[in-house]
């Protein structure tokens, strides 16, 4: 049996240039793209290194770029930072697991029956638009500035992009899978396990990529806003307390945290997706 389609979200145009004997050509020791987002990298730096000094923007509010990572070589020995990182790592990661089995089991449970799927497709699509920080008030009266306030925020945030994706993945299986699978007198457990799933797979690793930078999001702003324990929090008291160098410092360390984040996600997606077309493109290319 074939893989299934792509989503729009993983088919990525890719070269597909052969070696001798018509294998794959392999890339260099140091991909071009690579060292165009260092270049890139290094030309911002370079700015705000230097936008401090010309006068343009006063250093009291932008602060150079050398003091900011000096500050960060400050904030890496402090244990009330990696305090703040782990409370933050712990809402983000409770938070991503409770919306992804959510939405996996929810929208497997609806995409399997077609009744079910009308009955609710308003209601989804009624509430996914409402944005999450509307419920901070919601969720500071249920549960205050403790840990349970960022669960609500970041499991409803990111519950909605993995159930959309599962009822996508989940409408997009093959008619003529599914009646060979009945013909095979597959039970429902085993049309779900191999046809069902397959087919939505790349669906919901795309909609846990997009889920985990969702969750890191609302997780910094609900520390930020609520006052819960975590990065955003600290942020927030480095911003009142007058600590300029600190505030970005901590802006830097949550940019690290997302693009560390979106690299894991992405990893994940590769191992769990080996055998499907478009990794096998990114690998090949």
């Amino acid at each position: 049996m074939t893989g299934p389609a792509l989503t729009p979200a993983l088919a990525e145009p890719a070269g597909t240039d052969t070696g001798p004997g018509g294998a794959p050509a392999r890339r260099g020791p140091v991909p071009v793209a690579v060292l165009r987002g260092l270049a890139g990298l290094a030309g911002l730096v370079t700015v705000l290194e230097v936008l401090p000094h010309t006068g343009l923007v006063s250093a009291d509010y932008l602060p150079p770029a050398s003091e900011t990572v000096r500050t960060l070589g400050t904030l890496l020995a402090e244990p009330a930072f990696w305090t703040a990182l782990g409370d933050t790592l712990t809402g983000w990661g409770l938070g991503l697991a409770g919306a992804v089995v959510a939405g996996v089991a929810a929208g497997v449970v609806i995409g399997s029956v077609p009744v079910l799927r009308a009955v609710t497709a308003s209601t989804i699509e009624f509430l996914r638009p409402i944005p999450s920080v509307a419920l901070i008030p919601v969720a500071v009266l249920l549960y205050g500035t403790d840990l349970r306030s960022k669960l609500l925020l970041v499991v409803y945030a990111s519950f909605w992009q993995v159930i959309v994706q599962v009822l996508a993945g989940m409408q997009d299986v093959d008619p003529v899978a599914e009646d060979t699978a009945r013909s095979y007198l597959l039970g429902t457990w085993g049309r779900v396990r191999h046809v069902l799933w397959p087919t939505a797979l790349p669906y919901v690793m795309t909609g846990v990529r997009l889920a985990a930078t969702v969750a890191l999001i609302l997780t910094i702003t609900a520390e930020l806003v609520i006052g819960a324990p975590g990065l955003g929090h600290e942020i927030a008291v480095a911003q009142v307390s007058g600590a300029v160098p600190r505030v970005y410092a901590l802006v830097l360390v949550t940019g690290l945290l997302g693009v560390a984040v979106n690299l894991a996600a992405r990893a994940v997606e590769r191992r769990a997706l080996h055998w499907h077309q478009s990794v096998r493109t990114e690998v090949t290319a």
